[in-house]
């Protein structure tokens, strides 16, 4: 008995439909058992993405030139001057009117973003697969 190419095919496009399906059915935020990622940090991403920060603001080095780079913001300035700078702008940035929850979110976000690294990408090591390491 064998397989005509035709069910092979078939077969072989049931499986990308079915997979694609559930790649893009998952949820953003996952509950693994025992462990809950940071939502609040999650939902301030989406307040950086609603307000386009990326296309001023870097960070690790990425994103725009008309802002500095905010990956390490929270700890060098810290959480009451992040929060006035963003409610009262400065300089080229605008003022931008934030819900309280918005607020907390986007100084989790960074939070977490500043834990996680450093923005100095002239200390970034290039592998030979062209990945990123840090010293």
């Amino acid at each position: 008995m064998s397989f005509k190419p035709l069910y092979i095919f078939i077969a072989l496009c049931i499986s990308y439909l079915l997979y694609t399906a559930y790649i893009y059915t998952m949820p953003i935020y996952k509950v693994q058992k025992g462990k809950q990622e940071n939502t609040k940090a999650g939902n301030g991403k989406l307040v950086w993405q609603k307000f386009n920060c990326q296309s001023c603001h870097q960070l690790y080095g990425l994103g725009g030139y008309l802002g500095p780079d905010l990956t390490n913001v929270y700890s060098n300035k810290g959480e009451n001057v992040i929060k006035a700078m963003v409610a009262s702008g400065i300089k080229a940035m605008p003022a931008f009117t934030l819900s309280d929850a918005e607020q907390n979110n986007l100084i989790e976000f960074l939070k977490q973003v500043d834990a996680s690294g450093s923005g100095d990408y002239r200390n970034y090591r290039v592998t030979s697969f062209g990945m990123i390491e840090l010293p």
